[in-house]
Formats: C-alpha cells, sequence, structure tokens
C-alpha cells in the first residue's frame, strides 16, 4: 500500500507541474475576449501574470504534495490497527476450582491477556442452578445454596473486575437453556413446567447424561428464564449474555397438555403423531423465535448496548433435531454475536462446516466465529489439531472460541508451556472487539 500511495503523490506533482499555467489561458479568454487583440498583447499580459501569480501557485502545489506524503504513513498506520476478531474461551463447571480463587482468576486472566484472547464465557446457569447469588432462584424455591469464592467472594464479580482490567470482555453463558436434570430442585418444584413426548416419557439423553425439558411455551418458563437474565445483567457490568443449543427443544417433544392444547386453539387441529411434521416443527421453531425476539427486547431494555449472543449447532442440525431456527434470528437482527459450534476432530470435516451458506450469511452482519474443540479431559485435543483448526477459521475471516478453559493447558497432551507458545503463535498482535451501537 506504502508503494501504491508514493506513486501516486509522484503523479500528484507531475500533475500540479503540467497544470501550474493553464489557468493563465483561461483567465485570458474572459478579460480579452477578441483574439487579434488577445494575440498582440498576450505574451506581455502572461509574463506579468506569471510573476504575480506563479508564487501562489507555488505555494499551492507544494500543501499539495505535503498532505498527500504525509497521507501514506498514516494509512500504513491504520492497516497495522489490531484486527476485529472472537478470540474467546468458555469457563464450565470445570473451572469452578479456578474460578473458587482470587489468586487463579487473575493468573488465568493475566494468561489469557498475554496470549491476545479478548473474551470469557463464564457458566452461570448450570444443571438447574445458577453461579452467583440470585434472589430469583431463591423465590423460585430451586437453590438451597448460593455458590461462593474460597473467601466468600461473589466469584462472578470478581472474575468480571480482573477481566476488565485487563481489557477482556466478559458474557455470561447460560449453558442449560431450558434444560435441566431430573433430580434438580427445579425439575421436583416445578413439575407442571416440563414438557414430554408423545408416548408420555420426559426425559432425553444429552451430552450432560439424562435430562428434561421446561417447556418453552409455557408463559411461567419463559418468565422464568427473563427475570433470570435479567436479574444476571442488572448486578453485574457484563459486557453480553449468551445462550447455546439448549436454548431449543429436541424435535420429540412439545406433547404435554399446556402445549398441545395451545396449538390445538391456534391452528384448530391436534398435533400430528409424527414430531417431525413439517408444519407442527414451524409452529414450535416460531415459538421459540418469538420468545427469543421477546428476550432479547427485555435485554436491550434494559441495557441497549450488551452484546446478544447465540452459539448453537451448524443450521441444519439445530432446526431440524432442536427446532432452534437461529438463522431466522439473525434476520431478525436479535443476534449480536454468532459462534457456531463446530466440534470436529477431522480437518477436513471442520473445514466443510466453515463453508456452510448460513455462516456465510451471517459474517455479512455480525461478529462471526466458530467454536473449537479444545479437548475434554478424558479426550485431550493435540496443540497441531487445533492450530490447523484456527488458521483455518482465520483464513475465512472467522473468529473462535475454545471449549473450554482448562483444557487449553492445564489438561493436555502437551507441557502447558508448549500449548501456551502454540496460541501466542495463533494470536500474534491483538484483536478489537465491536460494541453494539
Amino acid at each position: 500500500m506504502t508503494s501504491r500511495l508514493h506513486k501516486k503523490s509522484i503523479q500528484w506533482r507531475v500533475c500540479l507541474a503540467n497544470a501550474s499555467f493553464k489557468p493563465m489561458k483561461l483567465i485570458l479568454k474572459l478579460i480579452f475576449p477578441f483574439q487579434s487583440w488577445r494575440l498582440r498583447h498576450a505574451a506581455t499580459f502572461t509574463q506579468t501574470l506569471r510573476k504575480r501569480l506563479f508564487p501562489i501557485l507555488v505555494l499551492i502545489s507544494c500543501i499539495t504534495v505535503l498532505l498527500v506524503d504525509n497521507l501514506t504513513p498514516a494509512i500504513a498506520q491504520i492497516s497495522q490497527l489490531p484486527r476485529e476478531e472472537i478470540r474467546g474461551v468458555w469457563m464450565t463447571n470445570n473451572d469452578i476450582d479456578i474460578l473458587k480463587e482470587r489468586s487463579k482468576v487473575q493468573e488465568a486472566v493475566s494468561q489469557l491477556r498475554r496470549l491476545n484472547f479478548n473474551t470469557i464465557y463464564p457458566v452461570v446457569w448450570n444443571s438447574g442452578y445458577v453461579m452467583y447469588p440470585s434472589a430469583v432462584a431463591k423465590r423460585t424455591g430451586i437453590q438451597p445454596f448460593v455458590l461462593r469464592g474460597s473467601d466468600g467472594h461473589d466469584i462472578l464479580a470478581d472474575l468480571i473486575n480482573q477481566a476488565h482490567r485487563h481489557g477482556l470482555l466478559v458474557i455470561p453463558w447460560f449453558e442449560f437453556g431450558f434444560m435441566a436434570p431430573p433430580t434438580s430442585e427445579l425439575v421436583m418444584e416445578h413439575p407442571n413446567w416440563l414438557t414430554q413426548k408423545r408416548d408420555g416419557s420426559q426425559t432425553s439423553v444429552s451430552a450432560a447424561g439424562e435430562v428434561m425439558w421446561l417447556n418453552p411455551f409455557h408463559p411461567e418458563v419463559q418468565q422464568f428464564i427473563t427475570s433470570l437474565v435479567l436479574e444476571n445483567i442488572s448486578q453485574y457490568d457484563v459486557d453480553g449474555i449468551q445462550f447455546d443449543d439448549h436454548m431449543s427443544l429436541p424435535y420429540e417433544f412439545g406433547y404435554d397438555p399446556y402445549t398441545v392444547a395451545l396449538y390445538t386453539k391456534e391452528t384448530k387441529n391436534n398435533p400430528p403423531a409424527n414430531p417431525q411434521d413439517q408444519a407442527w416443527m414451524r409452529w414450535r421453531a416460531d415459538k421459540i423465535t418469538a420468545f427469543m425476539v421477546q428476550l432479547n427486547r427485555a435485554v436491550k431494555a434494559q441495557k441497549s448496548r450488551l452484546i446478544f449472543s447465540v452459539s448453537p449447532n451448524y443450521y441444519d442440525f439445530a432446526y431440524k433435531f432442536q427446532l432452534q431456527d437461529w438463522l431466522n434470528w439473525i434476520r431478525l437482527n436479535i443476534v449480536d454475536e454468532l459462534i457456531v459450534q463446530i466440534y470436529r476432530p477431522n480437518l477436513q470435516g471442520f473445514i466443510s462446516n466453515l463453508s456452510r451458506q448460513e455462516i456465510q450469511e451471517a459474517q455479512k452482519s455480525i461478529p462471526t466465529g466458530v467454536g473449537i474443540m479444545a479437548g475434554l479431559r478424558n479426550n485431550p485435543a493435540p496443540m497441531q489439531q487445533i492450530q490447523s483448526q484456527v488458521r483455518a477459521a482465520q483464513e475465512r475471516g472467522l473468529g473462535v472460541a475454545f471449549f473450554y478453559y482448562e483444557s487449553l493447558w492445564e489438561s493436555a497432551p502437551e507441557a502447558a508451556a508448549e500449548r501456551q507458545a502454540g496460541f501466542q503463535a495463533l494470536f500474534r498482535a491483538p484483536a478489537l472487539r465491536a460494541r453494539v451501537e
């Protein structure tokens, strides 16, 4: 870019030099319209005009050249500014031993900042319990305990304070969404909030084990989730709020008495026996979308600049199996950030998911990234795999978020120093995060 601007500067100088006396001809024509007179006196007048205008034209030429020359380093500096890119990490229940200790949080945040990460997604809603002091949870009768740090401190407040001191964003993660374990107080205290399959069963198997599902169409469930979210963003100086693939409902569910009655009232038909009936799926997906629109409005009414983040599975799976029409959420302008979970060990499978049309569409309007598996305790991911996936995402203009903090370098096949050096090589310079306007 610098060389092109330098050539442009030279072209400006040549152009100005050639054009310096062209205005004189025009002036002569305006002052002396008769050609015969102009021919007799043009030489004398031109010499006089040159003497008077030459210093002014030279001054204008010099100023213009200086402006063009000074533009070169300015644009070069702009090109060297940090790029905008999501570089995040989820902090899960497995990281609770770190979150409880102020010194460990300080060490973690400092290390993330040194390696040019910019966003932390700490879990705040998991297994039917919140990870912070909650009047809503207490009032609802779902949590007999308050999770605190080793010295009795508020672990979420501590993380936010320390992260902000280092310039990192903190976006609390409502991990479980509408999902809850069968043994949780939430399920036992509010059985009428649950939905069910056509055969009357109420459980499904997920990565978290056997779970039940709150009915996303029930107004009391919607009010409960909304109250938790609004409580969180009002109590803490958070930068956003995140919902993932569990802010959904497996397609087999929705045959509970409340939902059946609602569907029958609105459509004049009973729900189809086939849970994958297209109209039945669309009705349920649209109801979840309507709730997400309502939730977004409530969040923005309280804090308009918060990032409303969504981290789903790829779209075809999310809609067909989870009734989660997140692409429509983006088109409705309620999503400020998208991180699509692509947990694939195979590079080719990973890359094929990066090229999906819905990801390319999202990139045009909002910050977009992909979730990358940094490893599990019983299945660590090698650094070479992580690096190849991150580079593939970066080449396509995508950010990344890692699942999860412990597996970045604490529980990994390589030594911590080697892993950290690997991330340093991926993120050599800081990356900006755009604020929601």
